[in-house]
């Protein structure tokens, strides 16, 4: 093997696993525009762990990313979501 390789080899940084999360799926009832999304999104963004948050208005979905450690129960997304004013209807987690 050349110099140059093993070189590039033994100084790369070590490979590590991609950080897995944990995802949560809402049916959410009352989602009708933008407006409505940025109220759900803005107050999971203020929780320390969320990774990301995706919503699907046609549907009334809303998909929370969190980091491994940061677990919900329903009743408190049930909180987030009616203190943003809507109704959570149910909660599915996925498989990450």
């Amino acid at each position: 093997m050349p110099l140059f390789l093993l070189l590039l080899v033994l100084l790369a940084p070590p490979l590590q696993a991609e950080e897995s999360e944990h995802r949560y799926q809402l049916r959410v009832d009352g989602l009708a525009c933008a407006f409505c999304a940025y109220g759900i999104e803005k107050s999971f963004r203020e929780i320390p762990g969320v990774k990301g948050i995706d919503i699907d208005l046609e549907r009334g979905l809303v998909e929370i990313r969190t980091r491994p450690e940061l677990r919900f129960q329903r009743e408190q997304l049930e909180e987030i979501i009616d203190d943003a004013g809507f109704t959570l209807r149910s909660v599915e987690e996925p498989p990450s």
